[in-house]
């Protein structure tokens, strides 16, 4: 096992950790990331949101120059933007962002409040609801914001405002509203299915992978719906479902999709059951 899962086990169940740079230091994971080389801006935020997974991480040098690099080339006033261009700010990358800042503790930092602010001004969580954002870069790719809101872009922006619940731990009505019409919104599509018909709303929402990614998927949404407790809803169980049925003989699962960017670097291979994404799933399943 990896000395990057030990550390995030420990951590997950509030242990007493005197050393954390001595797991990080061991970590061949971690040692992949600081090998990385000659990235752009999209490699450096999925550095960055794959590197977040990994708890104390914020204490490395080259976490830290990461961090430096994303705040002074893609944060802007107004939330994160994949080009570093206001007018190219959209929901999923500055959500993916801005759960990865709140999980190296930048929570409370002025790129995540942005961030955050951008959520609550601009971010829409039903049809037919016009959003006030004056630019057009939410129109580029297939329309963010249009009669139908992405579903890419809700998905990442529920998961990334209940992980800033959970971490932040600030009372803030506003958010816990959101949240509430993102899951109503996701539950009516059973998280992954087309209202129109039995068929999944987008490529690899039915598919494992960790670290999260551009594409939503199914590792996604059972985090949603874990750390919105709603497991037990009705509408949940196609999702539950889907998941049991992905377990692997020996009881874990398996990585089924492998997001290429340089940049990005999956926890695990797709050969064999992931130590990364079984402890992931049965911690999520059995949290209620």
């Amino acid at each position: 096992m990896d000395k990057a899962l030990e550390l995030r086990m420990a951590a997950d169940q509030n242990l007493c950790i005197n050393d954390p740079l001595a797991y990080l230091n061991e970590s061949e994971l971690v040692t992949k990331y600081e090998g990385l080389t000659n990235l752009t801006k999209l490699g450096e935020i999925f550095a960055l949101i794959g590197i977040a997974e990994i708890p104390y991480s914020y204490e490395l040098s080259f976490v830290k120059e990461l961090v430096g690099s994303i705040n002074k080339n893609v944060a802007t006033s107004e939330g994160f933007s994949y080009t570093g261009k206001v007018e190219d700010v959209v929901p999923c990358y500055n959500a993916m962002l801005l759960e990865a800042y709140v999980r190296l503790g930048l929570g409370k930092s002025k790129q995540a409040q942005n961030a955050i602010n951008w959520i609550k001004s601009y971010q829409v969580f039903e049809r037919n609801r016009e959003t006030s954002w004056l630019y057009k870069g939410i129109c580029k790719h297939g329309g963010c914001m249009k009669a139908t809101p992405c579903y890419i872009g809700i998905g990442k922006t529920v998961r990334a405002l209940l992980t800033y619940r959970e971490v932040v731990k600030d009372e803030d009505t506003t958010v816990d509203q959101l949240i509430e019409a993102g899951l109503k919104y996701m539950l009516k599509h059973q998280f992954f299915k087309r209202l129109s018909m039995d068929k999944p709303i987008s490529p690899h929402i039915t598919e494992s992978t960790f670290p999260q990614s551009y594409v939503l998927s199914i590792t996604d949404l059972l985090y949603i719906a874990s750390k919105g407790k709603i497991l037990g809803e009705a509408n949940s169980s196609a999702l539950i479902e889907k998941i049991q049925q992905k377990r692997t003989k020996n009881g874990g699962w398996k990585i089924e999709y492998l997001y290429k960017y340089n940049g990005y670097i999956p926890f695990d291979n797709r050969r064999q059951d992931s130590q990364w994404l079984t402890y992931y799933y049965d911690s999520l399943l059995n949290s209620e």
